[in-house]
Parts: C-alpha cells; structure tokens; sequence
C-alpha cells in the first residue's frame, strides 16, 4: 500500500498514520526521513538486522542489550532493562537538563547586556568610576556562583509536555527586550544615590559604587528566578529549594559585604539605613516590570524559554 503511493500521499500518509507494519528496511528509513522533512525529532527502536539503516537514519537510534551487533553499533542509546518506562525518563529528564541549560544561556545573556548599557550610562554622566573593577569581578562571581544550582532547578510540567528545540535567533530576541529593563533601575538607583545621598562627587564614590554593587548584585540574583519560568515566580512556580537558598545566601553575602572590613578594603562602605527602602522599592518594581514584560513576550512570540 505505502509503495503505491507518491511522495505527496506518503507525507500525507506519515501526518495522519499512527501504525505502519511489515515495512520493508527501505520503507522504514523513508517514512523517518519524511518525518525529518516535516520538522520532526524522530526516534526509532529495532533489534534486528532489517532496523540497521532506520536505527542510523534517525535523530535518536534506540537498541536493547539482546539486539544483534550490527543493530546495537547503529544505535545512539542501548536499553540494559526490558522496560519502555525507561525512555519516558530518559525524554523528560532530556526535556528538563536542556530547559535549565537554555535558563542560565538567557540568565546570562540578558544580563552582561544589561550590565553593558548601565557602565556606559553611568561612564558617560558621572565624574568618577561607577564601580571599581574589583566590585564588577566580585559582583560577577557572586551572581555566577548563585547560578551553580540552576542544574538542580525543577522545571514547570506545561514545559516538559512538548519536544524542544535550540534557537538561536530568539536568544538575540531575548536579550534585546530582556537585557534593558535591568539598566533602566540601575539608572534610577543612580539617579537615588546623586540626587537623595548626594553622592554627585569623587569624594562621595564609595558610598555611590556600594549603592550601586548591591543593588546591581540583587537584582542579577532575582532575575533567576524571574526567567526561570514563565510563570509568576514565586507564587505560581518556585525554584527548588537548591536554587532558593543559594540565591538568598549570595543576597545576603552582597548587603553584607559593604558593612565588613573585606568590602572596606576593596572601596566598599556602609550605607545608610534609609537606603535601603529605596532599593525594596526598586527591586519592586524591577520585579514588576520584568513580569509585564515577559507576558507580552510569551504573548507575542509564544515561547519564553
């Protein structure tokens, strides 16, 4: 019946058909190439000598550990348990590693480019260093030792239901509409720490860079849990509780470190007690925006991660 057939009903055939059988080793290897062609991710299970060429045609060969040889060194994975069960876990632990790999890509992508409008605003206006090199190395590795426990993180079940693919031009996308919105409130903490604290000279630097690194440090840290899902953080979806208390740790190291002799010795200073309900009130609304924002994203171009 399938050798009957044109190409334009075969494709037509591999859309609407859930079972083919007694297919021939040629007819197998066509029907996973027509699937490719229809943008498809095919996987093929077969033991025999006759799945040989099907089990390398396809994106995902799966064999078992009783298949004959030649089967078995033309698959990509090998089944050591008699138990379907198995690839179920294998797909939805795939699913889960690549959606927290994607995460820390967009984390970090969104945030250098951020961080890359914020010094150069800052380094066109102020009449002193923004932020010692020290403090944006000592930010940097706060924020990515924050990130080690992104493997750990769970993902929401609306994102393991469907196959995913990589795309590299919603990565740009992403860090486009994304990467701003951090230096919009990094703006505005500059504009607190001149116009409120009055750190408008070289000789008040110390107390502007240390209003600077926490706020910056802060609002790097809560954006994992921002991007992490398309939902509302927090409420809706909550990262695990590797993610959780790790984040809480470097936010904390980052108020902290000011108030120490370490942060005296590399610039840093205490800040002022009213500081700190300005920056409650930026993180806020840094939280906020970046929430709106992402639901016209995922309303727009449908995808978040």
């Amino acid at each position: 019946e399938l050798e009957a057939m044109d190409q334009a009903d075969k494709q037509e055939a591999v859309k609407r058909t859930t079972v083919f059988s007694k297919l021939t080793p040629h007819q197998k290897t066509e029907i996973i190439i027509l699937l490719q062609e229809q943008q498809n991710t095919v996987g093929f299970l077969g033991d025999g000598i006759n799945d040989a060429a099907a089990l390398r045609q396809s994106d995902i060969g799966i064999s078992v550990d009783s298949a004959v040889d030649i089967a078995k060194e033309s698959a990509d994975i090998i089944l050591l348990e008699k138990d379907l069960m198995v690839l179920e876990d294998g797909v939805l632990e795939g699913r889960k590693t690549f959606g927290n790999i994607t995460k820390y890509i967009k984390m970090t992508a969104s945030s250098n480019f951020g961080n890359m409008f914020s010094v150069m605003a800052a380094s066109a206006f102020l009449p002193f260093l923004p932020m010692m090199p020290i403090h944006l190395l000592i930010q940097n590795l706060l924020y990515d030792f924050s990130q080690t426990t992104i493997p750990f993180d769970r993902m929401d079940a609306d994102y393991l239901r469907t196959p995913r693919k990589w795309d590299a031009s919603d990565l740009s996308r992403f860090m486009i509409f994304i990467g701003p919105i951090s230096s919009v409130f990094d703006i505005l903490t500059y504009l607190v720490m001149w116009k409120v604290f009055g750190c408008n000279s070289p000789e008040h630097q110390a107390l502007f860079q240390s209003g600077w690194f926490i706020e910056g440090l802060l609002s790097q840290t809560l954006i994992v849990h921002m991007i992490r899902t398309q939902k509302i953080p927090f409420i809706q979806s909550r990262a695990s509780w590797q993610v959780t208390g790790l984040t809480v740790l470097i936010m904390a190291t980052g108020i902290l470190l000011p108030f120490t002799r370490l942060g005296n010795s590399i610039g840093l200073t205490a800040l002022p007690l009213s500081y700190f309900p300005w920056l409650a009130g930026i993180l806020t609304c840094y939280c906020v925006l970046t929430q709106v924002i992402k639901n016209w994203y995922i309303r727009r171009f449908v995808k978040w991660l």
